[in-house]
């Protein structure tokens, strides 16, 4: 028990630190869309960053290390750098400059629509929606509306979900989504939205006891602006808490509640790895690797 609650700690510091490092290390999580897709419900509300964490039922490895480096780019271009280098670059990523064309400092819209759908109109055309969306959340970024995002306005325009004056904008959204009758209150049909007309009745037990159990806080059967804020925008200490339960559920395999240096050996792509052969050439020297720890 001690050490799953040191490990919760650990998480939640890792948690805490990386996305609060500068903006421009920060990648556009929930504008990633020709990278990862759109990070969003289906129905096209702001979607919180773990849901792509397990995918039909799979644990989505990738998440993981996407939750320690910061995204898919920069978690892809982690896994090709030797270990030594492997801190120092991440921390070095400067996300803001891969965006930032004309090396200005400062981030335009049009920069933005090049970066995230590409140059091709046919793109723009087939993402109509997604693009309406996130000039709304540039728009709502640009507190000062020059027309231009600096460091800290493209963090709120990349990271909404954790800078506060976006918060309401976010309510918004979601509200503008899901409440299809407009009282101002996300029911359980709402929540799952039209998505559910392609799932099972298994599926449909397990949203209906996550909507009681975790989103509807006092239990009148609806979300509030208060409830649904908390499911958009989750605190780190209750993501550190679910990634370390999962954590142990995939490497604990004598479960005796403590993970071993042979445990998160053989599960280390559970850890920060996509796929266990990547690692080989580092993992085996299991002398050198041992000191290191």
């Amino acid at each position: 028990m001690v050490l799953r609650i040191f490990t919760v700690l650990v998480v939640v510091c890792v948690v805490q630190l990386l996305p609060r490092c500068d903006a421009a290390s920060a990648h556009i999580r929930s504008h990633q869309h020709k990278t990862n897709g759109n990070e969003r419900l289906e129905d096209g509300a702001f979607s919180p960053r773990d849901n792509y964490h397990y995918v039909d039922g799979e644990h989505h490895n990738e998440f993981d290390h996407e939750a320690i480096l910061g995204s898919v780019k920069e978690a892809e271009e982690f896994d090709k750098l030797p270990v030594a280098d492997m801190l120092t670059e991440e921390e070095s990523k400067d996300r803001l400059e891969d965006a930032d064309s004309n090396e200005d400092g400062r981030i335009t819209w049009e920069e933005i629509l090049h970066d995230t759908y590409g140059s091709d109109p046919e793109d723009l055309a087939i993402d109509e929606k997604l693009v309406s969306d996130d000039k709304a959340t540039f728009d709502m970024a640009d507190q000062d509306k020059d027309g231009f995002l600096n460091t800290q306005e493209f963090k709120a325009y990349t990271h909404p979900e954790e800078t506060p004056r976006m918060f309401p904008f976010l309510l918004e959204q979601a509200l503008d989504e899901k409440d299809t009758d407009k009282d101002g209150f996300i029911s359980f049909q709402e929540f799952i939205g039209v998505k559910a007309k392609n799932e099972n009745k298994e599926w449909l037990l397990v949203e209906k006891d996550k909507f009681d159990h975790e989103h509807d806080k006092n239990s009148d059967g609806k979300l509030d602006s208060t409830e649904i804020l908390a499911w958009l925008v989750p605190s780190n200490e209750d993501l550190a808490t679910d990634e370390v339960d999962h954590l142990f559920a995939a490497s604990d395999d004598d479960h005796d509640n403590r993970l071993s240096f042979e445990e998160i050996l053989e599960h280390h792509d559970v850890f920060v790895g996509s796929e266990a052969t990547d690692y080989g050439d580092y993992l085996h020297d299991i002398e050198r690797f041992t000191d290191e720890l």
